[in-house]
Protein backbone atom coordinates (compact mmCIF):
# COMPACT_ATOMS: atom_id res chain seq x y z
CA UNK A 1 0.00 0.00 0.00
CA UNK A 2 1.55 3.31 -1.08
CA UNK A 3 1.03 6.73 1.04
CA UNK A 4 -1.78 8.38 -0.64
CA UNK A 5 -3.54 4.94 -0.36
CA UNK A 6 -2.81 4.54 3.24
CA UNK A 7 -4.89 8.29 3.55
CA UNK A 8 -7.40 7.29 0.66
CA UNK A 9 -5.99 9.80 -1.76
CA UNK A 10 -5.12 9.63 -5.55
CA UNK A 11 -1.57 10.13 -6.40
CA UNK A 12 -1.16 13.85 -7.08
CA UNK A 13 0.96 16.85 -5.92
CA UNK A 14 -1.69 18.95 -5.09
CA UNK A 15 -3.60 17.77 -1.83
CA UNK A 16 -6.04 19.20 0.35
CA UNK A 17 -3.75 19.48 3.44
CA UNK A 18 -6.74 20.15 5.85
CA UNK A 19 -8.12 16.82 4.81
CA UNK A 20 -4.62 15.04 5.41
CA UNK A 21 -3.76 16.52 8.39
CA UNK A 22 -7.61 14.90 9.65
CA UNK A 23 -7.00 11.77 8.27
CA UNK A 24 -3.63 11.73 9.72
CA UNK A 25 -5.39 12.03 12.91
CA UNK A 26 -8.16 9.53 12.67
CA UNK A 27 -5.63 6.97 11.28
CA UNK A 28 -3.52 7.76 14.52
CA UNK A 29 -6.28 7.11 17.37
CA UNK A 30 -6.86 4.03 15.33
CA UNK A 31 -3.61 2.33 15.52
CA UNK A 32 -2.33 4.00 18.75
CA UNK A 33 -0.43 1.73 20.69
CA UNK A 34 -2.46 2.24 23.84
CA UNK A 35 -5.53 0.52 22.25
CA UNK A 36 -3.32 -2.54 21.52
CA UNK A 37 -1.64 -2.87 24.85
CA UNK A 38 -3.49 -6.17 25.74
CA UNK A 39 -3.25 -7.80 22.61
CA UNK A 40 -0.26 -10.56 21.59
CA UNK A 41 3.45 -9.29 21.07
CA UNK A 42 2.88 -10.03 17.63
CA UNK A 43 0.06 -7.91 16.96
CA UNK A 44 1.30 -5.28 19.00
CA UNK A 45 4.52 -5.45 16.67
CA UNK A 46 2.64 -5.02 13.82
CA UNK A 47 0.48 -2.10 15.21
CA UNK A 48 4.04 -0.19 15.96
CA UNK A 49 4.95 -0.98 12.14
CA UNK A 50 1.44 0.61 11.18
CA UNK A 51 1.89 3.68 13.52
CA UNK A 52 5.15 4.21 11.98
CA UNK A 53 4.27 4.12 8.57
CA UNK A 54 1.25 6.27 9.07
CA UNK A 55 4.08 8.89 10.57
CA UNK A 56 6.16 8.42 7.73
CA UNK A 57 3.47 8.55 5.03
CA UNK A 58 2.32 11.95 6.61
CA UNK A 59 5.40 13.57 6.71
CA UNK A 60 6.22 13.08 3.30
CA UNK A 61 2.39 14.17 2.01
CA UNK A 62 2.36 17.20 3.82
CA UNK A 63 5.80 18.41 2.37
CA UNK A 64 5.99 19.55 -1.32
CA UNK A 65 9.54 18.59 -2.08
CA UNK A 66 8.89 15.24 -0.33
CA UNK A 67 5.80 14.51 -2.08
CA UNK A 68 7.08 15.28 -5.07
CA UNK A 69 10.04 13.21 -5.06
CA UNK A 70 7.74 9.96 -3.51
CA UNK A 71 4.82 10.55 -6.81
CA UNK A 72 8.75 9.85 -8.80
CA UNK A 73 9.66 7.48 -6.39
CA UNK A 74 5.71 5.52 -7.45
CA UNK A 75 6.78 6.55 -11.09
CA UNK A 76 10.02 4.38 -10.63
CA UNK A 77 12.42 6.92 -10.31
CA UNK A 78 14.46 7.79 -6.74
CA UNK A 79 15.93 11.11 -6.37
CA UNK A 80 17.06 10.44 -2.56
CA UNK A 81 20.40 10.51 -2.22
CA UNK A 82 21.40 11.36 -5.58
CA UNK A 83 24.33 13.74 -6.52
CA UNK A 84 23.40 13.92 -10.52
CA UNK A 85 24.79 17.71 -10.89
CA UNK A 86 22.38 20.24 -13.11
CA UNK A 87 23.56 21.51 -16.53
CA UNK A 88 20.85 24.39 -16.40
CA UNK A 89 23.39 26.76 -16.59
CA UNK A 90 20.62 29.99 -16.42
CA UNK A 91 19.39 28.35 -13.03
CA UNK A 92 22.64 27.88 -11.88
CA UNK A 93 23.98 31.80 -12.56
CA UNK A 94 20.28 32.46 -10.69
CA UNK A 95 21.59 30.61 -8.03
CA UNK A 96 24.31 32.05 -7.56
CA UNK A 97 23.19 35.11 -7.13
CA UNK A 98 20.64 34.03 -4.86
CA UNK A 99 23.25 33.12 -2.80
CA UNK A 100 25.36 36.53 -2.61
CA UNK A 101 21.82 38.14 -2.28
CA UNK A 102 21.66 35.86 1.17
CA UNK A 103 24.95 36.51 2.24
CA UNK A 104 24.52 39.99 2.47
CA UNK A 105 21.76 40.27 3.98
CA UNK A 106 23.42 40.57 7.87
CA UNK A 107 24.80 43.66 6.41
CA UNK A 108 21.96 45.59 5.21
CA UNK A 109 20.82 48.04 6.67
CA UNK A 110 17.46 46.48 7.79
CA UNK A 111 18.78 42.88 7.98
CA UNK A 112 14.83 41.93 9.63
CA UNK A 113 13.11 43.22 5.85
CA UNK A 114 15.82 41.81 4.12
CA UNK A 115 14.97 38.49 5.45
CA UNK A 116 11.30 38.99 5.08
CA UNK A 117 12.24 40.47 1.11
CA UNK A 118 14.16 37.47 0.36
CA UNK A 119 12.03 34.81 1.91
CA UNK A 120 9.11 36.28 -0.25
CA UNK A 121 11.58 35.91 -3.30
CA UNK A 122 12.64 32.29 -2.30
CA UNK A 123 9.03 31.40 -1.90
CA UNK A 124 7.69 32.91 -5.47
CA UNK A 125 10.35 31.17 -6.79
CA UNK A 126 9.69 27.65 -4.78
CA UNK A 127 5.82 28.16 -6.41
CA UNK A 128 6.91 28.93 -9.62
CA UNK A 129 8.98 25.70 -9.84
CA UNK A 130 6.28 23.48 -7.89
CA UNK A 131 3.54 24.85 -10.88
CA UNK A 132 6.23 23.33 -13.28
CA UNK A 133 6.75 20.20 -11.71
CA UNK A 134 3.14 19.65 -11.47
CA UNK A 135 2.61 20.01 -15.25
CA UNK A 136 5.28 18.02 -16.13
CA UNK A 137 4.12 15.17 -13.80
CA UNK A 138 0.54 15.23 -14.81
CA UNK A 139 1.75 15.26 -18.85
CA UNK A 140 3.76 12.06 -17.49
CA UNK A 141 7.41 13.35 -18.17
CA UNK A 142 8.64 12.35 -15.62
CA UNK A 143 12.44 13.35 -16.69
CA UNK A 144 11.89 16.85 -16.66
CA UNK A 145 9.40 16.80 -13.50
CA UNK A 146 12.80 14.93 -12.09
CA UNK A 147 14.76 18.22 -13.11
CA UNK A 148 12.42 20.23 -11.27
CA UNK A 149 12.67 18.41 -8.55
CA UNK A 150 16.54 18.88 -8.29
CA UNK A 151 15.97 22.61 -8.45
CA UNK A 152 13.27 22.56 -5.37
CA UNK A 153 16.15 20.78 -3.60
CA UNK A 154 18.61 23.50 -3.94
CA UNK A 155 15.45 26.10 -2.95
CA UNK A 156 14.95 23.92 0.09
CA UNK A 157 18.85 24.76 1.11
CA UNK A 158 18.89 28.07 0.50
CA UNK A 159 15.36 28.22 3.17
CA UNK A 160 17.28 26.52 5.42
CA UNK A 161 20.28 28.77 5.48
CA UNK A 162 17.73 31.67 5.70
CA UNK A 163 16.23 30.50 8.57
CA UNK A 164 19.82 29.75 10.32
CA UNK A 165 20.63 33.38 9.44
CA UNK A 166 17.31 34.51 11.01
CA UNK A 167 18.37 33.36 14.33
CA UNK A 168 21.43 34.24 14.17
CA UNK A 169 20.08 37.57 13.43
CA UNK A 170 17.58 38.00 15.61
CA UNK A 171 19.39 35.95 18.33
CA UNK A 172 16.78 33.05 18.80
Amino acid sequence: MNYFELFSLSPSFQLDLQGLAQSYRELQQQYHPDNFAADNQDNQAAVMQKAAQINDAYQTLKDPLARAQYLLRLQGIDLSGEQQTINDIDFLMSQMALREQLAEIENAADPEQAIDDFSTLLKQQRSDLSSSFEKAYNEQNFDLAADHVRKLKFYARLQQQLQQLEEKILDY
